[in-house]
C-alpha cells in the first residue's frame, strides 16, 4: 500500500542482500533496527536520519549525494514500457528485458 513505510518491505529483503560494503537509502529507511541489522551483516548504512529524530545520525553526505545516479538509472529503465509495466510474468524473462534495456541505454 502507498502508506506503508519503505523499511517494512526492506525487512523481507534483508536476508537476501548480497555482500556489499555500503547500502545507500533515503530517509524512508531510517530505523534503528534496520541500521543494526545492516551492521550485523557487515554493511555500513548511508541513510540520513528523519527530521523528527531527536539525535542526529552521521552518514557520508558525499556518498549520499551520488545516490542520484541510481535514481537516474531507474528512471531511464522506466522509459522502456515493457520494464515499467512489467509485461513479463516470468522472472527470468523480466530480468533479461532489464538487461537488454540497460545495455541499450549504456551504449546510447
Amino acid at each position: 500500500a502507498g502508506q506503508v513505510s519503505d523499511y517494512i518491505g526492506a525487512r523481507a529483503l534483508l536476508s537476501s542482500l548480497p555482500n556489499v560494503d555500503w547500502l545507500l537509502g533515503d530517509r524512508g529507511y531510517d530505523a534503528d533496527w534496520f541500521r543494526d541489522a545492516l551492521k550485523d551483516k557487515g554493511i555500513r548504512p548511508c541513510i540520513p536520519g528523519r527530521k523528527q529524530r531527536k539525535t542526529p545520525v552521521k552518514y557520508d553526505q558525499r556518498r549520499y549525494k551520488r545516490r542520484n545516479r541510481i535514481e537516474i538509472m531507474f528512471g531511464r529503465l522506466k522509459d522502456w514500457r515493457r520494464v515499467a509495466t512489467r509485461y513479463d510474468r516470468c522472472p527470468k524473462v523480466f530480468l533479461s528485458a532489464i538487461a537488454l534495456a540497460a545495455i541499450v541505454i549504456y551504449w546510447l
